[in-house]
């Protein structure tokens, strides 16, 4: 077995959707990135990638390369996902937490556990999602920015 964390932050700002685990929430900001700023896909991936010392999203699909302006986060971890079964790795389980003061997520969860389940294709109850504020300290509190986190078991 091996395990994998991934983190990963993105700024709150004006005009941009924001997207959590494939699903648009409604929001008067959106997150701030080359990609559509997912974050809590991209540490989903990092932990993926990390489990299975296969480096990172920043190495795999570099900012600096404009074919991935403006992606689908899902469409990435598709490739992480296909790229972990290349490797014969299997996901077991996956624990994630969002850190955002606001909008609640709570609301949104199933969603992401179902956009999540299907692309990673492992059961739903093999996906956690948790949500929580920083009781307003910190870039989160103040709603400058969304942060998440992932812990991945895999299994050889």
């Amino acid at each position: 077995m091996r395990i994998g964390t991934g983190y990963d932050v993105h700024a709150l700002v004006i005009d941009r959707k924001l997207i959590m685990g494939g699903v648009e929430i409604p929001h008067h900001k959106g997150l701030a990135g080359h990609s559509d700023a997912d974050v809590l896909t991209h540490a989903i991936m990092d932990a993926l990638l990390g489990a299975a010392g296969l480096g990172d999203i920043g190495t795999l699909f570099p900012d600096s390369d404009p074919s991935y302006e403006g992606i689908n986060s899902m469409n990435l971890l598709r490739q992480v996902v296909d790229l972990i079964k290349d490797h014969h790795y299997r996901i077991e389980y996956m624990d994630t937490v969002i850190i955002a003061q606001h909008p609640k997520m709570a609301p949104y969860i199933p969603g992401m556990k179902k956009n999540l389940s299907s692309m990673m294709g492992i059961e739903e109850n093999r996906i956690n999602i948790k949500a929580t504020t920083t009781e307003n300290l910190g870039f989160e509190g103040r709603g400058e920015g969304i942060a998440a986190q992932a812990m991945v078991l895999l299994q050889e």
